[in-house]
């Protein structure tokens, strides 16, 4: 149900929000612009990089278009597996709410991928023969038409990798589970980057919609479970009218007595 959520409301980021290129494209000048004040315009030297060897643009490409799903699902699946709805609910509440954060960004504010402006080039473009996807982004082949090319910012690639990370940091405690797993976020970040798909920036506001969605869902109040014996022990000792008060206080305070003793000598007391 979740999923079909997601999905629709995905589809209506393609079917709402403004499709014009002219002004998605103003906001990619505009984003360029950011990043080069602040030192973050790394997409033309990555880009090259993956332009430079046959072999990065195979794995870029592939990595872009199928671990993206593969990866957050496993890990989800893995989650509810283990059947700990104190780890699994959470988790995905976390990742819901990111993901309709992020939706609504694409609905409100489409912007152009790197690829869609001069100077860069579309690495998924040059090895569509070579995989399932088509010429248009990473939706497979001949259904591109369905995919929203300008949902670019903020990144979901970015931000449900990092949500895998947080997982498995969280979940794990072997060192190379959790070095591999921030690994594949970084090395996320690399990919959709180098490929022409998505800028720095999109990347920060990926990882920003995950973490921040991660904090409160972690905020939340939890269900209140049942009181602890000893502060039940206490409401009960401070309550003088109940005939069991002076037993609770008793009770706690002379572990080990014999319990006919503490009935004779306290609970006759307080006649019930």
């Amino acid at each position: 149900m979740l999923l079909g959520v997601l999905y629709a409301g995905y589809s209506a980021t393609r079917l709402l929000a403004d499709d014009s290129l002219t002004m998605a494209r103003e906001r990619a000048v505009a984003t360029e612009s950011v990043e080069r004040a602040l030192g973050l315009d790394l997409e033309a030297p990555l880009n090259q990089l993956f332009l430079s060897s046959e072999t990065l643009r195979l794995v870029g490409s592939y990595w872009y278009a199928t671990l993206h799903y593969v990866v957050t699902a496993a890990v989800l699946l893995w989650l509810y597996r283990r059947g700990r709805a104190s780890s699994y609910l959470p988790a995905r509440r976390a990742l819901v709410l990111a993901s309709v954060a992020a939706l609504a960004c694409y609905l409100m504010m489409p912007l152009a991928p790197p690829r869609f402006m001069p100077g860069y080039v579309d690495v998924l473009h040059l090895t569509a023969t070579d995989g399932w996807w088509g010429a248009d982004a990473s939706a497979p082949r001949g259904l591109g038409e369905y995919t929203n090319e300008l949902a670019a910012f903020p990144s979901l690639h970015a931000g449900w990798a990092l949500w895998v990370a947080l997982v498995v940091s969280r979940e794990v405690s072997a060192r190379w589970a959790r070095a591999l797993a921030w690994a594949y976020a970084a090395g996320t970040a690399l990919v959709i980057v180098g490929t022409g798909n998505h800028w720095t920036l999109d990347v920060v506001g990926g990882w920003a919609v995950v973490l921040a969605a991660w904090l409160l869902v972690g905020n939340l109040p939890e269900q209140a479970g049942p009181a602890p014996s000893a502060a039940l022990e206490d409401r009960l000792a401070s309550v003088p009218d109940q005939p069991w008060a002076s037993l609770a206080s008793a009770c706690r305070t002379t572990a080990g007595s014999d319990v006919d003793h503490i009935g004779g000598s306290e609970a006759r007391r307080k006649d019930p």
